[in-house]
């Protein structure tokens, strides 16, 4: 069962331990993992971070570090293969309160999960969103 949507920052401070992530979002991360529920990571968030690596803003190592998690099927991190369904519930995701089409996608996938997004994003957290941060 899902229980939340990591957006591309919250799953790579949670994995490398980073300091930037809040207590709240890694307690949610925690807590779905001692339950043996998932965190989903969108597709969109695999493609932010190769873009990130080409721009050299991260290290090569955070790719392999996210899709480890997501191949291991004992991770409390899982893919949300980006899907038509996931396209549909953009519409309910306000392009005026989350204009970033990555933002919207991560938006939007928690929108389809019904589940809170975990993300320290400044729209994202002012918006109609559930959000976790």
């Amino acid at each position: 069962m899902i229980a939340g949507v990591a957006d591309t920052h919250t799953a790579l401070w949670y994995l490398f331990a980073d300091a930037r992530i809040s207590d709240a979002a890694k307690s949610f991360i925690d807590n779905a993992s001692a339950s043996r529920q998932k965190i989903a990571i969108s597709t969109i968030s695999l493609a932010e971070v190769v873009y990130l690596i080409e721009k050299n803003r991260l290290s090569a190592s955070a790719y392999n570090a996210v899709t480890e998690a997501l191949d291991d099927p004992d991770h409390v991190f899982t893919e949300a293969v980006l899907s038509a369904a996931i396209v549909r519930s953009m519409r309910s995701v306000s392009r005026a309160e989350v204009p970033e089409m990555p933002d919207r996608i991560v938006a939007a996938t928690a929108v389809y999960f019904d589940v809170p997004v975990l993300s320290r994003d400044r729209r994202i957290l002012t918006s109609s969103i559930r959000a976790i941060w």
